[in-house]
């Protein structure tokens, strides 16, 4: 249980990254008060939080009813992780295109797209729920464990959103950069650990 709730948490917080979040956060809310951008950090964290859940609760009998096994989920759920680590180890990761960026900083309300989605919740989060809600194997105490460390990542989230301006002004673009090389290496561990069990247990089967 320990294990299962150390590796949910890392996984969930390297992926969401919310130190890298904050210069994210800033620029597409720069014009805004702080009041409305805490209003925003709020209400995208809250947003997140539910459609990563609900993914996490509904995504397992999908994928049962379209006949794909735990240990694919678990290869192709590494394949899409190591992807998005590679991209964070060069600090070359984007989260949105230049298009959605500029929509982004245009538009009235921001705390749907691109905050919640996909920033907060994005192909990465929703990938790595999946794969724990079926290592958890349908056991209640492990999806109760599963989901706390969701809740626990989006909470670390929102305060990083909260404190965007003064991790910038500690950290600087080059400590958020090297913060998410870091994560990048643990992200890419942990998803060859999930290649290696997911083939290993298709090759015994």
């Amino acid at each position: 249980m320990f294990e299962f709730a150390v590796a949910a948490f890392l996984s969930f917080l390297v992926i969401v990254d919310p130190v890298g979040l904050a210069p994210l956060f800033l620029g597409i809310t720069a014009d805004r008060a702080d009041a409305e951008r805490n209003r925003i950090a709020r209400n995208a964290v809250l947003l997140a939080g539910i459609l990563i859940v609900l993914f996490g609760l509904g995504g397992r009998p999908l994928f049962n009813y379209l006949g794909v096994s735990i240990d694919s989920l678990r290869i192709a759920g590494g394949v899409l992780l190591f992807k998005l680590a590679f991209d964070m180890m060069l600090a070359a990761r984007e989260r949105t295109t230049e298009d959605e960026q500029h929509d982004a900083e245009e538009a009235e309300d921001i705390t749907v797209f691109p905050l919640a989605i996909p920033l907060l919740a994005g192909p990465g989060a929703f990938a790595t729920v999946l794969v724990f809600t079926a290592q958890a194997g349908g056991r209640t105490d492990y999806l109760v464990v599963l989901f706390a460390m969701v809740v626990l990542v989006l909470i670390i989230s929102w305060l990083a959103l909260r404190l965007a301006s003064g991790l910038m002004d500690v950290l600087g673009r080059t400590g958020v950069n090297v913060i998410t090389r870091v994560f990048g290496i643990i992200l890419a561990a942990l998803a060859v650990q999930l290649v290696a069990d997911g083939a290993l247990a298709l090759w015994r089967a």
